[in-house]
């Protein structure tokens, strides 16, 4: 069983920055930790992901560029962070961390769904003024 807790998030004017963090309270190199959100009236999409034993990172088309996830040092690797920069009014949505020990695309699997996933945060507002 891994239990999700997530930090961070609140309100930022556009053009600002935000960092989210995930903990996970059971680790091994086996597991992917991605970032879901969403927004009101729209489906659950995927953000990014990092397989944490391969540092693959994957990320969303939308983002590219703007959000980077990362694996928190030697000493807290089981926490994982995203780092969101140039933020956007359409970035505003409820952000949920998630975790599975599925495949990697570089194996034949997928991170973009959100059925990949079995283990999920309780979610953190992200909200972005205009």
């Amino acid at each position: 069983q891994v239990r999700l807790v997530e930090s961070g998030g609140g309100s930022v004017q556009a053009g600002g920055s935000l960092r989210l963090s995930c903990t996970a309270t059971t680790f091994n190199n086996a597991l992917c930790m991605g970032w879901f959100r969403q927004a009101p009236g729209k489906e659950r999409e995927a953000v990014a992901a990092i397989y944490t034993g391969l540092g693959a990172r994957y990320y969303a088309d939308s983002v590219k560029g703007r959000f980077a996830i990362s694996q928190d040092n030697a000493e807290n690797k089981n926490t994982v962070s995203l780092q969101m920069n140039s933020l956007k009014p359409e970035d505003t949505a409820l952000y949920y961390c998630a975790a599975d020990y599925h495949k990697s695309p570089q194996y034949g699997g997928s991170w973009l769904g959100s059925n990949e996933y079995v283990y999920w945060g309780q979610g953190t507002q992200v909200t972005v003024s205009s």
